[in-house]
């Protein structure tokens, strides 16, 4: 196992992917099962640099009092409950299926990221009812492929119409708890390789700082979005001809 590509590669993309304000492990889970590394184990390792990312967000989130608890509580709850399941059908759902899964995933976080625009919401709506719902495919969703599920949560209350400010803030803890519950259940499992868990997540963590850092600067955030949306596009593709 080469650690140090794999380290530059979850670079690069913590860096492109935090401009655009989204998770890296989206991308960095299936470049790692075509580097050799088994799904298993790359899943676990996806939903710890989701854990370690979202929770430097969420404290920032916090001192600034911009959680809406109410708003956000069902979809924590739910999420972080359906997580470990998702993570126990990894291991019961065969590989190809649960990769077709992930293809649908990439497909849709790849097309909200180049074609959606959000509009203002509606009504109130019931939001206890919307957030369960979301919380809870996302929960399993993002346990079951190793990315935490924050690429379901962001684009779906977005397009509900919800502010998107609150939207970020509220994915930002969800995602760290849902992902923080997805990788102990891995571990019970027994599904980690502890190595290559310290090499991708300090890379990723620097790559994330440095796409922050980036991102006030005379980065497009938009343009960020689409170049991901495409990256997202091709590495489904991929997926689509190692399976066929």
């Amino acid at each position: 196992m080469d650690y140090i590509a794999i380290g530059i590669i979850a670079f690069i993309l913590s860096v492109v992917f935090s401009i655009g304000g989204v998770g890296s492990a989206i991308a960095i889970v299936p470049t790692m099962t075509w580097l050799g590394i088994p799904l298993m184990v790359a899943k676990p390792t996806g939903l710890f640099i989701n854990t370690l990312s979202m929770l430097s967000a969420t404290v920032k989130n916090i001192k600034h009092g911009k959680l809406d608890h109410r708003f956000g509580l069902p979809i924590l709850i739910m999420a972080t409950i359906f997580a470990p399941l998702g993570a126990y059908s990894g291991k019961l759902i065969p590989k190809k299926y649960v990769l077709w899964v992930f293809i649908a995933f990439l497909l849709y976080s790849g097309t909200m990221m180049i074609f959606f625009r959000p509009r203002p919401r509606e009504g109130s709506g019931n939001h206890i009812v919307e957030g369960s719902l979301i919380g809870g495919l996302a929960g399993f969703l993002g346990g079951l492929l190793g990315v935490g599920g924050g690429g379901i949560i962001s684009p779906t209350l977005i397009m509900l119409g919800y502010e998107p400010k609150k939207v970020a803030a509220t994915t930002a803890l969800v995602v760290f708890f849902s992902s923080l519950s997805g990788f102990l259940t891995y571990w019970g499992m027994g599904a980690l390789d502890w190595k290559l868990l310290g090499v991708v997540s300090i890379s990723a963590i620097a790559g994330g700082w440095l796409g922050t850092h980036l991102m006030h600067f005379k980065m497009s955030s938009e343009q960020v979005k689409q170049i991901i949306g495409v990256i997202l596009y091709l590495i489904a593709l991929k997926m689509i001809l190692k399976i066929l």
